[in-house]
């Protein structure tokens, strides 16, 4: 997701308690294969996701990473989740922000070469922190030549610095999605999509406000279609497993995750219709071709740089696949086009708009995400494994053997390691804004003046890892944020503001933020329900991770 998209939520309870935005429950008998559903009319104008934060004026954009080490260890005590004392404040000195930009052209290409190929994207920043003794300096990021006709910007690694990025009082968040460079609108039947539209331009409040009322429409539908959808993948990823000792478990999750999202968003099974399974293949492709130019596959740099990097794909060599999108997604859409309508949005522009919120940042997300909270649980072994099992069971069990978002909130160390995990391998690590104005940023040794016009970037993983905000940063810690630990959700990032804030027509928070946090414990709860424990052996992709499960320990209570 990604981006992935949402709705701005109120808590019904109170500050610390996130309330059901569905109000509508699965009963989970004690046999995990059998469920049967209830639904509870909702007379909330809002859908409430798992969020009881503030809208603000912050902003995003959604891309994607995946981090090579993995350690990962669950406290003994509470004292990990203790938040440090906040210091007084003092006056920080001034520095010039140090670096530079090179040459023209040369610089550029230098720089993009040290990025994909001779020092690699973590060890191009962390040298440069060393260099320059500083977590604020000039460089370039790719593309560069001949993709983005500029380069230059100024990078923040820390988790001070960073938010001046989600601030659209003070920066400006249009065109730059994908960063120095935009994509071709070919590639979205010629519409600036909403990614792309700042606050200030008119057409991004209605065309949020589109998601949101899609979101809301259809939120009755999203916990039986998950559990329907994923029971499916679970019994085949089993079978799988039981005839060959291990099993791929992204191909099947891609086209689950694309099944549960066009039959809970839009009450159509793909299968059902002329795009059949082929939704996850086309969308992988469409998306290559958008993001290709700040992409590895892995291809010798003599061929895979000037193929990728240095000149765009074209556009046409996808529009097939992408007509094929676009008639799903036309033909399941009619009560989405009737609120368009109302909006003043034409519904070729609201189908392409609900087609890249669906495809590129909701399924976008899931396919990074969903396999990176595996990673993480996995590498933390039995003990977690075990304190999961027992605090979903014992909650679900005494809900009645319902799931809704009541009874998600009532599970602490299941919230906090999926918060756990969008800290630590979030999937939108890369952050751009332009200064609308002369601008003062600081990190934690210096200020730094900044100048209207400035491109700023953020590279996420490091600011969400800073050391002088998370003890043991570098480290998975599965109750990081219970208890007091929940005074960090302001530092956990992911969707391009503060967990503790909301998507809002006013910024540019992802608008799926609450959606993609309540179907990631829904993944969470789903699996623990189901099993015990689980074991996996993990691989690199150019998005996120691979991931090939080994064992599965099925449900023994």
């Amino acid at each position: 997701m990604a981006s992935f998209t949402s709705v701005s939520s109120q808590s019904l309870n109170n500050a610390s308690t996130l309330s059901s935005p569905f109000l509508l429950s699965i009963h989970i008998p004690l046999n995990p294969k059998i469920a049967s559903f209830s639904s509870v009319s909702s007379h909330f104008r809002q859908l409430e996701f798992p969020s009881t934060k503030k809208p603000s004026n912050r902003s995003s954009t959604c891309t994607f990473r995946s981090t090579p080490s993995i350690k990962a260890t669950v406290s003994e005590t509470s004292s990990l989740s203790s938040v440090p004392p906040t210091p007084a404040p003092t006056q920080l000195p001034l520095r010039d922000i140090p670096g530079d930009y090179g040459f023209p052209i040369v610089g550029p290409i230098k720089d993009r070469l040290d990025y994909f190929y001779d020092q690699g994207r973590d060890t191009f920043f962390r040298s440069r922190v060393q260099k320059y003794k500083s977590t604020v300096f000039r460089a370039n990021m790719p593309p560069g030549p001949f993709i983005a006709s500029n380069s230059n910007v100024i990078i923040l690694l820390d988790g001070k610095s960073f938010p001046i990025l989600f601030d659209v009082t003070k920066v400006e968040k249009k065109d730059l999605f994908t960063g120095t460079f935009m994509p071709s609108t070919d590639l979205t039947g010629g519409y600036r999509i909403l990614s792309y539209l700042d606050p200030s331009e008119p057409k991004h409040e209605k065309l949020k406000q589109l998601v949101f009322f899609h979101l809301r429409s259809r939120s009755n539908n999203v916990i039986p279609e998950f559990h329907s959808t994923y029971t499916n993948l679970f019994d085949s990823l089993e079978k799988e497993l039981a005839a060959k000792g291990k099993v791929d478990f992204g191909g099947a999750h891609d086209q689950t995750a694309f099944n549960f999202l066009a039959q809970s968003l839009y009450g159509t099974n793909p299968k059902d219709t002329k795009l059949g399974s082929d939704g996850p293949t086309i969308i992988t492709k469409w998306v290559l071709f958008q993001l290709s130019p700040i992409l590895t596959l892995g291809l010798p740099k003599l061929l895979e740089d000037p193929i990728l990097h240095t000149f765009r794909l074209p556009p046409s060599l996808v529009k097939s696949d992408y007509q094929r999108l676009y008639d799903f997604f036309y033909e399941s859409s009619g009560f989405v086009f009737e609120e368009a309508q109302r909006l003043g949005i034409a519904k070729e522009e609201a189908c392409h708009n609900i087609l890249f919120a669906t495809c590129f940042n909701t399924f976008g997300g899931m396919k990074i995400f969903f396999p990176n909270v595996l990673k993480w649980i996995g590498s933390a072994g039995v003990k977690l494994h075990t304190q999961l099992a027992e605090e979903i069971r014992s909650v679900v069990k005494s809900n009645g053997g319902k799931i809704t978002m009541g009874v998600t909130e009532q599970m602490p160390l299941m919230k906090s390691v999926v918060y756990e995990s969008f800290r630590i391998d979030p999937p939108v690590p890369l952050q751009y804004a332009k200064a609308k104005q002369d601008l003062v940023i600081e990190n934690h040794e210096n200020t730094f003046k900044v100048k209207k016009g400035e491109m700023l970037f953020g590279f996420q993983p490091f600011a969400t890892k800073d050391p002088k905000i998370f003890e043991k940063a570098e480290e998975f810690v599965g109750d990081r944020f219970v208890g007091e630990g929940e005074k960090l959700l302001k530092h956990v990032l992911w969707s391009n503001g503060p967990e503790t804030e909301s998507p809002s027509v006013n910024n540019k928070q992802c608008a799926g933020k609450d959606f993609v946090v309540f179907i990631s414990r829904l993944f969470v709860i789903e699996w623990f329900l189901r099993y015990d424990s689980f074991k996996v052996q993990v691989g690199k992709l150019p998005l996120g991770s691979s991931i090939t499960i080994t064992s599965l320990k099925k449900a023994t209570s």
